[in-house]
């Protein structure tokens, strides 16, 4: 696995914690979005995409986050240590959507993360600087200048790019001249309401 391409918006307020999102690209073919650059006590790391935990009401059984208090549907008090602790005694409170596996692959995509991030912060002083973090759709027959690679290793199994999808009908004419409006015209429906 290798990463191939490591994409960073930075944030823009600097007195806080979080300093940018990033994504990250394995071997030209998959991406995971919403990595968090974050300042910690000990220097900056980064934080997996992840989704808050919830939990079920005890009396009406409506999910709730494990930080609320009361019931977001019936207003029944939640019990304030009903969240899974972690060694530290932390509540845990969310949980990672895609992680590494082993600490090996966590400090490649870390070192790798943080090395493209310090280098989009000196780009951003630049006059002209434009952030490319969301740049990720492909038009018509364009694709990444690699993916002919990708292919190659796919056993020879053809996979090719395609156009953007049709627009529904009437939606890519102006309104008088859309084939719907056209045929409603023409049959008077209507006439003589009034």
């Amino acid at each position: 696995m290798v990463i191939t391409e490591v994409r960073i918006k930075l944030c823009e307020e600097n007195n806080e914690r979080l300093l940018a999102f990033c994504s990250v690209t394995f071997d030209n073919a998959f991406v995971v979005r919403d990595l968090k650059i974050i300042e910690g006590t000990k220097g900056i790391f980064v934080a997996m995409p992840s989704r808050k935990l919830t939990d079920r009401c005890p009396r009406c059984v409506c999910k709730n986050h494990l930080r609320a208090r009361f019931c977001n549907s019936c207003g029944c008090r939640l019990d304030d240590t009903r969240a899974l602790r972690d060694s530290d005694g932390r509540a845990k409170l969310h949980a990672d959507i895609a992680h590494p596996i082993h600490s090996g692959a966590r400090e490649m995509v870390q070192n790798s993360v943080v090395k493209s991030y310090l280098e989009e912060k000196d780009r951003s002083r630049l006059p002209g600087y434009v952030c490319t973090y969301d740049e990720y759709d492909f038009d018509g027959d364009e694709t990444p200048v690699s993916y002919g690679s990708v292919v190659n290793e796919m056993a020879g199994k053809a996979v090719r790019g395609h156009g953007p999808h049709a627009a529904p009908k009437g939606t890519h004419f102006h309104a008088a001249e859309a084939p719907a409006a056209k045929a409603h015209a023409a049959d008077d429906f209507g006439v003589g309401i009034g």
